[in-house]
This record gives C-alpha cells, structure tokens and sequence, in this order.
C-alpha cells in the first residue's frame, strides 16, 4: 500500500475558528510536503519513466521508491489530530453534546465521497486513452459497473476490486479510522449517561491510547489487516493524544505524552518499524508546536499545496499516467528525456490539482454543505 477527522480534513485548509480555537495552519506546511512526496513516490513507482531515469539516478528513484510512501504517516496522524478536535476537543465525551454515529459517519460520507468518485471516472477514461498509447502494468482493466460501485460505497479493497487509481485505498481506510474513533467517542457519550466516569477528561483519550497501543503492538505488524482501519489506527491515535496532549492542562498533557512514548518504545522493542518512529515525531511535533499568534509559519505557494492536497491526491495518477504514456510513445527512451517527463508530469498534476480543487472539490463542498447537514441528521434521528 501507499498514500487523508478524515483524510479529507487531512488534507484540506484549517481555518481559524471563531470561538477562538486555535488557528493551525502550519498544518498546511506538512500536508504539502507530503504530498509532494506522494506523487513522487507514484511517479518512481509506477513508471515507465522512472525505468528509464533510474539508471542515471539510482539512488533518487529508489528512495522515492522506498521511502516516499512514508509520507501517509503524515496524512494519519494529522487525520487523527483533527478528529479528535472536531469530535471531542477537550476529551470529554458529553452525553447531550454529541450527535448521533450514524448522522457523523452520513457528514463525512458526504463531505468525503463526491470529489472521490468524480476522480474514479476520470481515472476510468486516462486508463483506457493511456491503454491505447502504450502497455504496461500500471494500466488497470477497463472499469466494471461493480468495481466502480465498491469504490462509490468505499469497500473496494475489502471486496478485492482492482484500484482504478493508485492510493485510493486510503480513502476508504481513512472512513473505517474516523467511524473507528467516533463510535468510541459516542459510546463513551452514552454511556455517560450513566457512568460519572466516562465524563470525566481522561476517560477519551485512555479509550483512545489503549486502541492506539492495541495497534501497534498487534495489528499494525500483521499486513493482512492493512485493508482495515485497526491496522493503521496506531498513527492516528497518536495524533488523536498529541491534540488532546496539546489543549490540556499540564498534568493531562504529560500522563497523554507517557501514555505516547510508552506505547511506541513497547512496539518499537517488538518489531521496529521506521513509520512508526516517523508518527511519533509529527505527534510530538504536533503537541507542542506553537505559532506565536501568527496564522501560519508556512509559505504561501506550500500553503496552498496543503489546501488543495486532496485535490492533487485524486487527480495526479491518471494525469502522470497519461504523461506517461505521452513520453514513452512520443520521446527518446533516454534518462534525460524521461526525466523530463516526470518533471512534466509532476507539474501538470499540480496544475490539474488546482483546477479540480476550483471546479470539482470546492464547489461540490460548498453545493453539499445544507443538505449534508440536513440529510445526516435526519438519518441520525431516523436511527
């Protein structure tokens, strides 16, 4: 697997509050960056112009190769840091305070999946124009009416469909992880309307580090569960306890650090795992980054690279795709040429990026937003 409470909120702008939470948009610096490196990484993995350019650049392609995928961590553990602030920001889960599961899980399909399957088509009609350009592995199969609906209803890995695109199975585990934290989160809720105890601050955020410790001590070393959120909620819970680890009171905020470092030094003794020792550092990063008041410590062009990385996401493998296949038709089968080509590629998956977050991503959102609410909430109280 490769390459964002969501992937979605991962990967889209934190914008100010106006209760005067606090503005985290150095976010946008990490989202960035690793999402760069996502397409990078696809670009070196998949070819065919990596082929030609890795014998000139051996070492650059291999570590896109290896090490660019480790870019997801960031998307996990931020996708757990803002769950956790939106779902239960001071880690008490309020009977009267928090919605219905089924109306949370219906927001965030609904925020989630219409950018989504707008990509599935596009990829749907750049892999077959790519298939008559050129052969190669990295071409799927012509898309199937039941692929296409796996992937609509985000069970496309579970089922064992192809991926029309690559790393959309990110998608669907970023839904599991949310529905994973908010079921704990409403189950805590409801229960406290009996228990004193479930109220009380710590009650959340130990729920939440003892799923996070399960991770990764027990599923997270066992790849065939990597089609289920359990696999990967080690990282997300780690961000989950960095936000609450952030916004608590001293005391708090040391045990939730503890409860942090033990977990990953228990997992890291048992089988040591290099992405894991990267969630750890963004989930310290993340706890105790402060921005002096200022809205953002990130450039403005990384800025935007971070707001409209969801868009990039979508849309950049049927773009470097069909570039691929342009280059490898059209041009030398050199190291310099091919090399170019990826540039090519990479640049016009951020140009396309913009223009599906501009016309695809935001408007949807902005269409979306009344009767999402509306929508969800009545499937909430038919529930």
């Amino acid at each position: 697997m490769l390459i964002a409470p969501s992937y979605e909120d991962a990967l889209h702008s934190v914008r100010p509050r106006s209760n005067g939470a606090q503005h985290l948009g150095f976010l946008d610096g990490f989202k960035g960056l690793a999402a760069q490196l996502i397409v990078l990484h696809h670009l070196a993995f998949y070819g065919p112009m990596s082929d030609h350019v890795r014998p000139a650049a051996p070492l650059l392609i291999d570590w896109l190769d290896l090490y660019g995928r480790m870019a997801v961590q960031v998307f996990l553990v931020i996708g757990g840091f803002l769950a956790a602030r939106s779902l239960c920001p001071d880690g008490i889960a309020r009977p009267g305070a928090t919605p219905a599961l089924t109306s949370l899980l219906a927001r965030r399909y609904l925020k989630l999946a219409p950018p989504f399957i707008v990509a599935m088509l596009l990829a749907s009609c750049a892999s077959a124009l790519a298939g008559g350009w050129m052969s190669h592995y990295s071409i799927s199969a012509p898309t199937t009416l039941a692929q296409l609906a796996a992937h609509v209803l985000l069970v496309h890995d579970i089922l064992g469909y192809e991926a029309i695109s690559a790393g959309v199975w990110y998608i669907a585990i970023d839904f599991q992880l949310y529905a994973l934290m908010a079921a704990a989160v409403w189950l805590c809720a409801r229960g406290g309307q009996g228990l004193a105890a479930l109220r009380r601050p710590w009650t959340v955020p130990l729920v939440i580090a003892l799923m996070a410790a399960a991770s990764l001590v027990v599923f997270n070393r066992d790849t065939a569960l990597d089609v289920w959120a359990p696999y990967f909620f080690g990282s997300y819970g780690l961000g989950a306890l960095a936000w609450w680890a952030r916004v608590g009171a001293a005391g708090r905020r040391r045990l939730l650090l503890a409860a942090m470092l033990l977990s990953v030094l228990l997992a890291l003794v048992i089988d040591f795992r290099e992405r894991i020792v990267l969630a750890a550092v963004l989930a310290l990063l993340l706890a105790f980054w402060r921005s002096g008041g200022r809205a953002s410590l990130v450039s403005p062009l990384l800025g935007w690279l971070g707001r409209a990385s969801y868009s990039v996401f979508l849309v950049h493998f049927p773009v470097c795709l069909l570039v691929n296949a342009l280059f490898i038709r059209m041009m030398p089968g050199t190291a310099g040429w091919q090399g170019l080509g990826m540039l090519v590629a990479w640049g016009a998956s951020l140009a396309a990026g913009a223009a599906f977050f501009r016309f695809v991503e935001r408007p949807l959102g902005q269409w979306l937003s009344p009767a999402r609410r509306v929508q969800a909430d009545r499937v909430g109280v038919a529930a």
